[in-house]
């Protein structure tokens, strides 16, 4: 790439990466910016960083641009207003665009664009991710729905694209497994509408193009997963198939995960790239059900990932001592049958003399926060074990 006359940077945190990147902006003297969806630069908070500094950015992509003028975050890789009908978008638009027309998703998008549309000629830069790059050449790969990546990298003068330093493939030819397993996997289609390659700025044979362009290759806690337990999960393309099955992920929704990264794919990846102090509760919001397992591209372990990171956390401390105490109490009469089948024989009458209306009399800790939405089944006084035997007896006399 840097033979092509393009600049490459490689940032070890997502500080250097914004800075590196508002270095170009101010050396170009940028006012607008046009951007094209990319979940890594919202990993490293580049929207923020182009606010702070008082530059306009304005997202190309139509789910992107929802999201911004609802001032919202994503709750999907692929389809980040999922979380979001056309009775809500219509409103939204009213609201803060004044928009008078229906709520068809077509008089919609045409409205959209009548606002985006001139933002890509008066650009300083434009900003894309990176789907994958190719080592063979140093070129990029963006894989689109809209066509909104094209002009974001030809109108502009300046072209910065932002990538994890995991989508590098070695030659074409790989790629070329990587586009088709994503697009199948993300829309349900053999190709997507877009493929977009690009090698560097403008050449002097070429009609149109960037004159500079700019590759920031992100870090950000990648280097420390390489090599180590969790090293699988660098295989993932974003195509959201894990997402999509996720029972826990349907019923919590996007921004549940208090992530960039949602669904079962978040709770293996947020905690090492952000640590635990602050995600640890990620690698809880799962069944280990196995279904991401079974329809991941990529054959990521996914499940197995997520119960490798309550390993740690145990062996770290993380969890409170109370939760401990009683998993450790738990094991112990499990490990024993006959405390186990005292437990039950005396747990049955007693839980049908406290269970009341659905609560116990005594919620603590994470027994209240279940309670407080759930109804506990009212008891009627009579263990597994005792009914299966009295069953077995009612069998034998027939």
């Amino acid at each position: 790439m840097t033979h092509h006359g393009g600049h490459i940077f490689f940032a070890k945190t997502k500080e250097e990466a914004t800075d590196y990147i508002l270095g170009v902006a101010r050396e170009k003297q940028a006012k607008t910016v046009v951007k094209a969806k990319s979940m890594v630069t919202e990993e490293i908070g580049l929207n923020d960083a182009f606010a702070a500094e008082g530059i306009q950015v304005t997202e190309t992509d139509l789910a992107e641009y929802i999201l911004q003028v609802a001032r919202d975050a994503p709750s999907h890789v692929v389809v980040p207003a999922i979380h979001k009908d056309r009775h809500q978008i219509r409103q939204l638009f009213h609201d803060r665009l004044g928009y008078e027309g229906s709520e068809t998703p077509e008089e919609m998008t045409r409205f959209v664009r009548t606002f985006i549309r001139g933002e890509f000629f008066k650009a300083d830069i434009g900003i894309t991710g990176c789907n994958f790059a190719v080592a063979e050449s140093g070129s990029v790969c963006l894989v689109t729905n809209e066509g909104n990546a094209r002009l974001c990298t030809t109108l502009p003068k300046t072209h910065i694209a932002v990538m994890g330093m995991e989508r590098i493939v070695p030659e074409f030819r790989d790629v070329d497994i990587m586009i088709t397993l994503l697009a199948r996997n993300a829309v349900g289609l053999r190709l997507t509408g877009y493929n977009t390659w690009l090698t560097g700025p403008r050449q002097t044979d070429e009609s149109d193009g960037p004159e500079e362009f700019h590759l920031v290759v992100v870090d950000n806690g990648r280097s420390a997963v390489l090599g180590s337990a969790f090293n699988d999960i660098l295989r993932c393309i974003r195509c959201g198939a894990c997402m999509n099955t996720c029972p826990a992920y349907r019923h919590i929704g996007g921004q549940g995960y208090a992530s960039i990264y949602p669904g079962p794919v978040g709770a293996v990846l947020t905690p090492l790239l952000e640590g635990y102090q602050d995600f640890s509760f990620l690698p809880h919001l799962c069944s280990l059900c196995t279904a991401c397992d079974a329809v991941c591209p990529v054959k990521i372990p996914l499940s197995a990932l997520i119960r490798k990171h309550r390993e740690e956390m145990v062996k770290q401390h993380i969890p409170p001592t109370s939760e401990r105490m009683a998993i450790k109490a738990f094991s112990f009469l499990n490990s024993h049958p006959s405390l186990w089948k005292i437990g039950m024989v005396a747990g049955a009458p007693m839980a049908h003399w406290f269970i009341r209306k659905g609560r116990a009399p005594l919620n603590i800790g994470v027994l209240r926060e279940w309670t407080r939405t759930r109804d506990l089944p009212t008891g009627d006084g009579e263990s597994f074990r005792s009914w299966f035997r009295d069953h077995q007896k009612e069998r034998k006399n027939d």
